[in-house]
């Protein structure tokens, strides 16, 4: 069931993003937890690149009578590479804004039972070698609620 739920909740993250055009239409979105190394290696990758996945699936059973009644903690890695570290940094913050103004733009019902109430979380990481000659991460994390029979 779990399982399901996460996948289900991936979806829905990705339906949103793909609809919100602008900054973040033409971008690369994968549905998948992978380090920045290994996609290297096993595909070509196109920066900037956004990764949806499911972190943790907390069943909460804050409604006793339900299959599922708790939590998703879901992410949206934004993954920005470029030949120079000069301007890396600040096109990372502006996906990764973004990403913010599409989850702003979404709060409330999204169906099947899951729901989003608008808070959310980014850490950004340091630049290193990797994609096109450098690469930062930035992650954004939020929770989204779910209640399904």
């Amino acid at each position: 069931m779990a399982e399901k739920i996460g996948s289900l909740a991936c979806r829905k993250v990705t339906q949103r993003i793909a609809a919100s055009g602008g900054t973040l239409g033409g971008l690369q979105l994968r549905r998948q937890n992978v380090a920045a190394d290994l996609a290297e290696q096993v595909g070509a990758v196109r920066y900037p690149v956004l990764l949806v996945y499911c972190e943790k699936v907390v069943n909460s059973l804050a409604e006793k009578f339900r299959t599922f009644s708790g939590t998703l903690q879901m992410a949206v890695e934004v993954r920005q590479s470029c030949d120079q570290l000069d301007g890396l940094e600040s096109a990372l913050e502006d996906t990764a804004d973004a990403v913010t103004r599409m989850l702003s733009a979404n709060r409330g019902d999204w169906g099947d039972g899951m729901h989003y109430g608008g808070g959310y979380q980014i850490t950004f990481g340091a630049a290193k070698h990797g994609g096109k000659n450098f690469l930062q991460v930035a992650k954004v994390t939020f929770e989204i609620g779910a209640s399904i029979n």
